[in-house]
């Protein structure tokens, strides 16, 4: 069964149909019947009275305009309009009910459907209010439907990433509380209350008016809210508060639905010599002209919004009638407020103090408003609305405003198809406008947002830094959290080098375990047995110091584990050293009135490991005392990524520790290969030149790598360095010892060691 979109005779709604539909929400009734909610019993509906003549003829400019574009044959030929018109009583639920049953093409809300499909929504013309306006433009921006306001001036609707599809004919109250405060300055008021309604449109004013009038040099004596929840509207206490107060100028920022209980208030407390300074919201009231209010509101200044003659509109609204209009649920009413009197009923037909209304009083005898504010804006409003459905009938394919210059067909637009008329396309999020020297503001160029920058919303002016921890995604319209980086346990490089670390450092133990169990044989005893053994001990502690630097960064970590690995591999190249220098004692010892007997022995090798660590220890306590090293986050080296790392606290001291063991090394270098050609007996010197070698060249290497690694590959390359230069040593120096004590037991003896093994032989 299918659903039809009919005229509606209700109290606060009407249509009529046509090809399109255009949507309209005005506060017709302007005065809310409060009644006391006693929590026992459902809360009965919103009701309210007494129409608002000017907001009815507001309405009523959008029923002539449609009207109007009907009978013109140039535009919207063989289109007819229609309308949905709702009262919204200045109150949000009615305002959300209205918007949310225009969208679904009927009187009814059935959320997600739109029940009249053969009569698209073109846009809803709405509302007066700002609150309103808001929660309207919530609803209708989630599917882009155009919203056009004639009255909502609040600075909020120009930010377009929360209001994508609202647009205005009035100015936004920037301008008009600028204006005001213009205003009371050149008066010279210096002293002056401030009173706004406690919505939107009434706290936005409130805020950007008291930083003009304190900017201008005054002050402000009092700011007090108009309770538009309240019956009374909080005027008790307001009047008391003017009353109390020596400020003889109050700016107000209300409509005059609410405004006029205050006047009323002051009337009943005879309070006067007020000047009021009045928001173009009710600036052009008839309220002033009223002889009751005229010894409250006289002098009244305001603003009043944008107005022009619209002979055809008062003709038009001259020509009202109830008869004529029967479907309009609403002129029976202004007809009782506009010739103050009342359509006869059963209840007040004996009533003869009561004016009765005919139906042929005389419109003109009013003297409707004829120049025209705010029915102008709604005026101009369904035009524009006009005008962009114009524009989709003459697209022309190819040259289309759409994705690849299409057009779109006008029995089953979508609500986002109202084509601009810009100079230049809005630049999208994640660019910038960029202005063109010799061109006009409109004129511009989008760029993209810098590196680590962004834009999240359209046509933004400028780009703006994400947080620290943050970082721009690859449109530059959002950031996105940064990856922290370190060399990590759970990642595959991570785990790697833990797993070679670990196992490298068991090798060394393995073989003091050979070592002490073969401590007799010749091999082991011709290679200083002690020393063999400390440096063993320390290749192991230089394969552990390694893992210090796999990890998340800790304090206690980044402080000791490059003093933990300057030491160690001190003590490992010292031991290296000290063996070189006892191999070279040991020589030149044997020969005859050789001076260097006193010096043969274990004491020479221990003062000199003891000396040359003892050194390196000086150097990293300096380094801890003064520049100790620290964790560090570094978000500078890498976009997008947090590298978690160690600060070592100063450069010039790891240089050090890192220079002193290579100068370690190369002494032991060259020691060992000035004596490589001693008797074979002493031929560690051989291994211990080839084990420095390798020990300086992975060092080398090592230091451009290291200046051009980033991040964890950093940390990576020096463990990496670490582990290469032990084996280096482990290689060099145990491993033929090794061999021969297990697999060449024959040449473990100590002929074979003096080479007369080899003697033997050549004679026998």
């Amino acid at each position: 069964m299918g659903c039809n979109l009919i005229i509606e005779r209700t109290r606060d709604y009407f249509s009529q149909p046509g090809d399109i539909i255009i949507g309209g929400t005005f506060p017709v009734y302007w005065n809310r019947v409060y009644k006391d909610l006693n929590f026992t019993t459902k809360p009965p509906e919103l009701h309210c009275e007494r129409v608002a003549p000017h907001f009815y003829e507001t309405m009523q400019a959008l029923i002539f305009a449609v009207e109007e574009i009907n009978a013109q044959p140039k535009l919207l030929s063989n289109i007819t309009l229609g309308f949905q018109v709702f009262d919204t009583c200045f109150n949000l639920r009615k305002a959300a009910h209205g918007t949310l049953s225009m969208l679904s093409g009927g009187k009814e809300t059935t959320p997600n459907y739109h029940c009249n499909k053969l009569s698209p929504l073109a846009s809803i013309i709405g509302d007066s209010g700002s609150s309103v306006s808001i929660i309207m433009a919530q609803i209708l921006g989630l599917n882009r439907y155009p919203q056009i306001s004639y009255f909502a001036t609040s600075p909020i609707f120009n930010n377009r990433y929360l209001f994508p599809s609202f647009f205005r004919t009035i100015p936004s109250d920037e301008f008009q509380m600028k204006g005001l405060a213009q205003l009371v300055s050149h008066f010279g008021w210096s002293w002056v209350g401030l009173l706004a309604s406690d919505n939107d449109y009434g706290q936005f004013g409130l805020q950007l008016i008291r930083q003009e009038i304190i900017n201008n040099g005054g002050c402000v004596a009092f700011a007090e809210n108009i309770l538009t929840g309240q019956p009374n509207r909080n005027a008790p206490r307001i009047v008391q508060l003017i009353r109390e107060s020596t400020a003889k100028v109050v700016v107000v920022l209300d409509a005059e639905s609410s405004f006029v209980i205050v006047l009323e208030e002051l009337l009943r407390q005879n309070v006067s010599g007020i000047i009021w300074v009045a928001s173009e919201s009710w600036a052009t009231s008839a309220v002033h002209s009223e002889s009751r209010f005229q010894r409250v509101a006289v002098g009244t200044l305001g603003f009043a919004i944008h107005g022009a003659q619209l002979p055809m509109f008062s003709k038009y609204l001259n020509s009202l009638s109830p008869s004529k209009t029967l479907y309009d649920p609403f002129i029976k009413e202004y007809w009782e407020q506009s010739f103050s009197c009342k359509w006869l009923s059963q209840e007040n037909l004996g009533n003869g103090t009561i004016q009765a209304c005919t139906g042929k009083e005389n419109l003109e005898n009013t003297s409707p408003e004829s120049y025209h504010r705010a029915t102008l804006n709604v005026y101009n409003a369904v035009y524009a609305i006009a005008w962009a459905l114009q524009n989709l009938i003459l697209c022309v394919p190819g040259n289309g405003p759409f994705d690849h210059g299409s057009c779109t067909n006008l029995s089953s637009f979508q609500p986002w198809h109202a084509p601009l008329s810009n100079c230049s396309p809005s630049c999208p999020p994640g660019f910038r406008k960029v202005m063109v020297t010799g061109k006009p503001p409109c004129c511009y160029e989008c760029a993209l947002c810098p590196l680590g920058r962004i834009s999240n919303q359209t046509d933004a002016a400028e780009c703006h830094s994400c947080s620290w921890d943050t970082w721009p995604n690859l449109q530059r319209d959002k950031c996105l959290l940064r990856t922290t980086e370190f060399l990590s346990y759970k990642e595959p490089l991570g785990y790697g080098l833990s797993a070679i670390s670990i196992f490298s450092s068991l090798i060394p133990l393995v073989i003091l375990f050979v070592f002490i169990y073969y401590k007799t044989t010749p091999v082991v005893r011709a290679n200083n047995y002690s020393l063999s053994c400390l440096l063993l001990l320390s290749l192991f502690l230089c394969f552990l110091c390694s893992l210090g630097f796999i990890g998340y960064p800790q304090p206690a970590q980044c402080l000791l584990r490059q003093v933990a690995f300057g030491i160690a591999f001190s003590l490992c190249i010292s031991c290296v050293l000290a063996k070189t220098i006892t191999v070279v004692i040991a020589f030149n010892a044997t020969k005859p009135s050789s001076r260097l007997r006193q010096w043969a022995g274990v004491r020479v090798s221990y003062c000199v490991i003891v000396l040359c660590t003892f050194i390196q220890l000086v150097i990293c306590g300096i380094w801890l005392f003064f520049f100790p090293p620290f964790p560090e986050l570094d978000i500078d080296t890498q976009p997008g990524i947090i590298i978690a790392n160690c600060n070592e606290g100063s450069p010039t001291a790891f240089w050090c520790m890192l220079g002193y063991l290579g100068f370690l090394a190369t002494i032991s270098f060259i020691v060992a290969f000035l004596a490589r050609r001693l008797p074979d007996s002493f031929n560690e010197a051989k291994f211990i030149t080839f084990s420095m070698l390798a020990f300086l060249s992975v060092w080398v290497s090592f230091i451009p790598a290291y200046l051009s690694a980033r991040g964890m590959y950093t940390v990576a390359m020096e463990v990496f360095a670490i582990l290469s230069s032990s084996w280096t040593v482990k290689l060099c120096i145990f491993v033929p010892k090794c061999f021969i004590i297990l697999f060449r037991p024959n040449m473990n003896s100590r002929e074979h060691l003096m080479g007369k093994e080899v003697k033997n032989k050549k004679k026998g």
